[in-house]
């Protein structure tokens, strides 16, 4: 593909909070405690950020967290952008859509002064990917020289206390508290966070510093194949995951695309330096271990893996953005590496796999 990565950015919300203080900004429900002990046993996340004040009032609403990002990835740029991709699980518009008013608030910020094309996608964790392979083909094709790709998350907004309200059904399930619905909804609370990435994207490498060549994107949906997993409610705002479902298809689907992916580019995952997945939990490493495994045995060792998923959290469809931000600067790349960027999501389980060059100039 004609398209490189030559600019990163982030933006992670207020203080880094531990999971002792957790509640201090998210409040807690009834019964909640002992369930949070044990989700952050299981999910690894020790540090997150949120949006959010102690008295749960939001300090940014999510367009903000987008331009925030947006500014410290075009920081020191300077030309004119003729596309911008926009993803997210959730915007507190329904309509128009996530780019268009990220469009008018970079504007505002003295970005995005010009008339260009927009792109806004929905899902869950894989929307802004698609969102960013749809900006690399606009790239790629010609059509736009210079894209900005944006993912932005700010699931406090639904999940603190003031506002969220988890059916109670947990009488109806002693022998399986996580059948509940009650369960479904209200462990997410101790799951997700907040956050924004962004990148800049265009038809030549950076003169100089880091720039990504991408190779190639591949796509694929199971929702032919595995049930409705994760779900916002539009009317409600209740998010919830039916954990067993997930427990079920995760594994078999992730096999399926990875190889996919492999077989479809005529690639071997040991041509990798490193692959960057976007974990919700440390619970499903091993999920990805044995894939990663089974996928290594023609070939000598294992391929190497990085996430900040325990000091930034879980920040959803953001977090790819957020993770390649924070590796290029503390993991500098050599020229040729090869790095593999790997998105899940469990809405009704659709996936995106980016593969990607360092050039270092």
């Amino acid at each position: 593909m004609n398209c490189h990565i030559t600019a990163t950015g982030s933006f992670l919300p207020g203080p880094r909070i531990d999971n002792e203080n957790l509640p201090a900004f998210m409040g807690e429900l009834d019964g909640e405690a002992e369930l949070r002990t044990k989700i952050l046993r299981m999910n690894g996340i020790k540090y997150r950020h949120y949006a959010l004040n102690r008295d749960q009032t939001a300090t940014h609403d999510l367009y903000e967290l987008g331009t925030q990002a947006a500014q410290t990835c075009l920081k020191g740029r300077t030309g004119e952008i003729d596309y911008l991709s926009a993803g997210s699980t959730n915007t507190p518009l329904v309509g128009p859509g996530f780019a268009s008013i990220l469009h008018d608030r970079l504007n505002e910020a003295g970005y995005l002064r010009e008339n260009l094309e927009i792109n806004s996608n929905t899902g869950i964790c894989t929307s802004s990917a698609q969102a960013l392979v749809n900006a690399c083909r606009a790239v790629s094709c010609g059509d736009h020289s210079r894209a900005l790709c944006v993912g932005a998350e700010q699931p406090s907004d639904i999940l603190k206390s003031s506002v969220i309200e988890p059916p109670d059904d947990r009488d109806q399930h002693p022998e399986d508290p996580t059948a509940s619905k009650w369960f479904m909804s209200v462990f997410l609370r101790s799951m997700l966070s907040d956050g924004a990435g962004a990148f800049l994207l265009e038809d030549r490498a950076s003169a100089g510093g880091v720039s990504y060549r991408v190779e190639w994107t591949y796509s694929r949906s199971f929702a032919n194949e595995a049930p409705l997993c994760m779900a916002l409610q539009n009317r409600s705002l209740l998010l919830s995951q039916d954990v067993s479902i997930l427990a079920k298809y995760m594994k078999p689907c992730l096999r399926q695309v990875m190889h996919g992916a492999m077989d479809a580019h005529g690639e071997s995952i040991l041509d990798y330096r490193v692959v960057l997945p976007h974990l919700s939990s440390f619970y499903f490493k091993r999920y990805m271990f044995s894939v990663l495994r089974e996928m290594c045995r023609e070939g000598s060792g294992m391929i190497d893996y990085w996430t900040n998923l325990e000091t930034s959290g879980n920040t959803g469809a953001a977090s790819i953005f957020i993770m390649l931000d924070e590796y290029t600067r503390t993991n500098p790349p050599e020229d040729g590496d090869r790095i593999l960027l790997f998105i899940p999501e469990s809405g009704q389980f659709n996936f995106v796999v980016i593969s990607l060059t360092a050039i270092c100039s």
